[in-house]
């Protein structure tokens, strides 16, 4: 992952550290059967400070902005 932010706006630290939700922190495709993707963060690992979130497979998410 290669990301532009190197300092924390928050506290200043500069490790990155990647977490993820468990069990029911599943994000769904809305108006699809689907078993939906977990959602991963990258953040900073002194303050938790997040600076995005992503899903680990965006091609569930395919045509769910048709509705």
């Amino acid at each position: 992952m290669n990301h532009e932010l190197t300092e924390c706006p928050k506290c200043g630290e500069r490790e990155l550290g990647i977490g993820k939700h468990y069990d029911y922190g599943v994000i769904y495709p809305k108006g699809k059967m689907s078993l939906g993707s977990e959602v991963e963060y990258l953040l900073f690992t002194e303050c938790g400070f997040i600076i995005e979130g992503y899903v680990k497979k965006p091609e569930k998410f395919k045509g769910t902005m048709k509705e």
